[in-house]
């Protein structure tokens, strides 16, 4: 059976098929982004049997960005000796362990270890990923499938905070652990990309691989295609270097700089750690039901994003959330205003808690997703492992400053403050994104980068 758009329907499938065995993991990485949310305040108890400080508190956050940088020189080897595929399990293995020992920690430091190689794991996974869903995918329906990476951590979020609270720490733990256990057992079955194999000079691999992905037998024009690419690549410069001297990837870079900074300074991080705090007067419900909320929200605009961003493009999605995303954070930043002038503004808090809501929608639609499929179809294969590693760092770096940014602003000028910045950061993208983000929805790898090359 064949789609509208000349695709057959198996072909579909088995990519569905790959998509799913190379992203559920990322249900585990979403779980360990979320873990210390739900978890730390158990730990706390007076009941608890690991003692933890204040100081452990904070560490126990940051350690996770921490393991993150850790694992970047490690990512990049990955990539480059194994492929996206195997550098996807070797990730899994990574959490798997890390998951394992906070399952069994009887102290602290068990604790922070897993914290530490669960954040290398979580990262390798989330450079590694994208690259191979990019790499498999048809043009067609790669944007599609390319927020996979995105969507599955939120589901990872919704699930630690819907069972963390409500179970023992082990228990938890084999949740996280289950997801990565699926994947180890189904995604060594899935083929290598046909971009690594003939980078390798496995064409006859790459043949197999791109027949399986496409379901059928006539590939021989696409492999050609790709081959062209990668001998083009091959022919250009594959050092570190040329991200800044070769005009198509440093204007790849710069794209990438930009979203990975107004993820971060679109306020996403400082509300994932900060919610409760924030809606503390505003929220009729509960801390852990306003979490769920506020994540299911996310997951819910994900999925819409998901399906219409190969019809109506990236650059409509992701302008278009910039835009509303600023309106949402002007909004707070008005009623903190008020608040800070001391105006009483307690019967309008409803107006603070729907627009957190609906904050949550703007972002993930566009701002909070388009930047992880776009990440992996920029970069060339001869500098893919440095440019998406770099992304990542970028990534990493500027939630980091985000974080210290708000805490900042907030003690010696007021909240209203850094939700103002916010909010100028998202109008700037909005207009980045409109004037000089190229559209990639239904071009190949390679005549993306044509386009970078103007």
């Amino acid at each position: 059976m064949v789609t509208a758009d000349g695709m057959s329907t198996k072909a579909i499938a088995v990519q569905l098929l790959a998509v799913l065995c190379a992203s559920i993991s990322g249900i585990s990485n979403g779980m360990q982004a979320g873990w210390t949310a739900p978890v730390l305040p158990l730990l706390e108890k007076p009941d608890s049997t690991i003692d933890i400080t204040e100081t452990d508190v904070v560490w126990l956050e940051s350690i996770l960005w921490i393991g993150s940088i850790v694992g970047l020189p490690l990512t990049v080897v990955m990539l480059n000796k194994f492929g996206s595929k195997i550098s996807t399990l070797i990730a899994a293995v990574e959490n798997l362990v890390a998951w394992i020992l906070i399952a069994c920690a009887t102290s602290k430091e068990f604790l922070y270890v897993g914290r530490l190689l669960g954040g290398i794991g979580s990262n390798n996974a989330f450079v590694s990923t994208p690259i191979y869903i990019a790499e498999i995918t048809d043009k067609r329906i790669r944007g599609f499938f390319g927020t996979f990476t995105y969507t599955t951590m939120l589901m990872g979020l919704i699930v630690v905070y819907s069972v963390a609270p409500f179970v023992s720490l082990p228990i938890s733990s084999a949740v996280g652990a289950l997801f990565l256990v699926i994947q180890l057992l189904t995604f060594p079955f899935m083929p290598d990309t046909p971009y690594y194999l003939l980078l390798k000079g496995k064409k006859d691999k790459a043949r197999k691989s791109l027949q399986f992905v496409r379901a059928s037998e006539d590939v021989g024009k696409e492999l050609d295609e790709i081959g062209v690419a990668i001998e083009r690549q091959k022919n250009e410069p594959g050092r570190c270097i040329d991200l800044c001297t070769v005009k198509s990837n440093r204007k790849g870079v710069i794209i990438m700089t930009i979203l990975n900074f107004t993820q971060h300074f679109s306020g996403i991080s400082v509300t994932f750690m900060n919610i409760h705090s924030i809606l503390e007067d505003a929220v009729f419900l509960s801390p852990n039901l306003s979490a769920i909320l506020f994540a299911v929200l996310m997951l819910l605009s994900a999925l819409c994003a998901s399906v219409v961003v190969d019809k109506i493009g990236r650059k409509l999605i992701l302008g278009s959330s910039c835009f509303l995303t600023a309106v949402c954070l002007f909004l707070m930043a008005v009623y903190f205003t008020l608040e800070h002038l001391e105006i009483k503004v307690q019967s309008y808090n409803w107006v603070l808690s729907s627009t957190m809501m609906l904050y949550a929608i703007c972002f993930k639609f566009g701002i909070g997703l388009i930047p992880i499929v776009m990440t992996a179809e920029i970069f060339p294969s001869n500098v893919k492992a440095f440019g998406v590693t770099i992304a990542d760092v970028m990534y990493v770096t500027f939630g980091f400053i985000s974080i210290q940014l708000y805490q900042f602003l907030k003690h010696h000028y007021g909240i209203h403050v850094p939700f103002y910045i916010f909010g100028c950061c998202c109008l700037g993208t909005g207009l980045f994104s409109v004037f000089y983000i190229p559209e990639t929805k239904g071009k190949t790898l390679e005549e993306i980068q044509m386009i970078l090359k103007s």
